[in-house]
């Protein structure tokens, strides 16, 4: 299993950081999940009803991250941190895309707290993994998009392997070639907060969430914790 760090200059500029790291061994992905859909279906009736919305950049929760997109260099508007685009998407059309069910329960988990979200395949992951700044020579090919290859700028924070980049501007766009399928069988899901001080319980309850979803179609689940004081995990 490959290990995770939270670089030092990260953690400098951020230093309230808290990232969940939460590992799936022996996914099922080809059998019904049927706790999720009924999550999903929730989220959808509760938006429909009027009960329930999903947050906005003027929730603090999006704010954090807009504040942060802007601090290396990228225009949150434009590339939106990844729980502001599917927060959109979901009140633009009253419905989550359905990809898979490992994809469907983090995301249902991202919108329901209002935190970023993400999820690696550890079998096409290539050696340790950092979050880190960008040097500007590392190459991503964005997930549905096999045949582009994107260079990050300079400064941007991104989590990157041995071989390449597999999440760009921090958290707004996952890698192609680590991307979850109903084929994947060991995956590291990832959900964070900016402001551990704040939202530190909220991310906690959205991990055990996730890896209540995750239990019945797996082998096994662990949970890990990245901070400035605990910078370095293995999945």
């Amino acid at each position: 299993m490959p290990a995770v760090h939270l670089t030092p200059a990260v953690t400098d500029a951020f230093p309230d950081t808290l990232i969940a790291l939460v590992t799936a061994t022996g996914v099922r992905g080809h059998e019904p999940w049927p706790r999720t859909t009924a999550v999903l279906e929730e989220l959808e009736q509760r938006l429909a009803d009027g009960t329930w919305h999903p947050a906005d950049e003027t929730d603090p929760r999006i704010e954090a991250w807009h504040t942060a997109y802007r601090s290396f260099g990228t225009n949150p508007r434009r590339i939106r941190p990844s729980v502001d685009a599917l927060g959109r998407r979901l009140a633009k059309k009253g419905a989550l895309p359905r990809i898979n069910p490992a994809v469907d329960s983090y995301n249902a988990v991202s919108v329901r707290h209002g935190l970023p979200a993400g999820a690696f395949d550890l079998d096409h992951v290539s050696g340790d993994i950092d979050i880190r700044y960008a040097d500007g020579t590392e190459s991503f090919t964005p997930l549905g998009e096999p045949d582009t290859v994107e260079h990050p700028k300079p400064g941007e924070i991104i989590y990157a392997d041995t071989t390449g980049v597999l999440t760009r501007h921090w958290n707004h766009r996952d890698a192609h070639r680590t991307r979850v399928t109903e084929h994947s069988a060991r995956v590291t899901f990832v959900l964070e907060t900016l402001h551990a001080d704040r939202d530190g319980d909220l991310l906690k309850t959205a991990a055990e969430e996730l890896r209540d979803l995750l239990t019945p179609h797996t082998a096994q689940t662990t949970v890990h914790y990245l901070s400035p004081t605990q910078p370095r995990a293995t999945t």
